[in-house]
């Protein structure tokens, strides 16, 4: 299997591509091995890069007031992480950080090379506006369920969403996503081992 096979089978869930066009695709990214516990993108900085990931784990998180850590986002093989609200699309500095929590693969795009790909083939323009869309999607459920779920119902949903997870990432990781202490985790996973 070769390093593209899984953003071009990933992509093409959206629209229908050529293997030209995913030749295109392929020859625009960046292939980048990146160790465990490397920051990729630190708060104040502008993030110049989207990933997506062909092996690994990755947060993304920002500092709360309190110095506590929140964790935005988890991902995992086949998912993008960027910092695309502030810097790419706002020309802000990030609120972010961006970090792998294991070694990991990942095939790299600059806003330039981006805009290259969708020049020289522009219905890639359509798969990534869909991407873009899901992303808000699930990004307003994630809002939703933090606000209006209990604690036991936002666990069960993780696990739904990454069952693959709680075995490869530190409990207190798992809490700060889902908004709730790691002792109040601790329990929730304990009752549910009890049922």
């Amino acid at each position: 299997m070769d390093r593209y096979s899984q953003i071009n089978e990933s992509i093409s869930r959206y629209v229908t591509f050529s293997k030209e066009e995913l030749d295109i695709l392929n020859s625009q990214l960046e292939y980048r091995e990146v160790p465990k516990k490397t920051i990729m993108l630190h708060e104040g900085e502008m993030c110049n890069f989207e990933a997506f990931v062909i092996k690994g784990c990755i947060r993304k998180y920002y500092i709360d007031s309190n110095g506590h850590e929140v964790i935005l986002q988890f991902a995992i093989e086949n998912s993008w992480v960027s910092d695309i609200s502030f810097s790419i699309y706002e020309d802000r500095p990030s609120h972010t950080f961006i970090e792998t929590l294991e070694d990991c693969e990942l095939l790299i795009f600059s806003p330039e090379s981006k805009e290259e790909l969708f020049k020289q083939a522009p219905r890639f323009e359509r798969a990534f506006r869909i991407l873009l869309y899901r992303n808000l999607s699930v990004t307003q459920d994630r809002l939703f369920n933090t606000i209006a779920k209990t604690a036991m119902d936002k666990y069960l949903e993780f696990l739904d969403h990454y069952p693959s997870l709680p075995q490869r990432v530190a409990q207190h990781y798992i809490a700060s996503y889902l908004g709730i202490s790691a002792e109040f985790l601790s329990k929730v996973r304990a009752k549910i081992a009890k049922n």
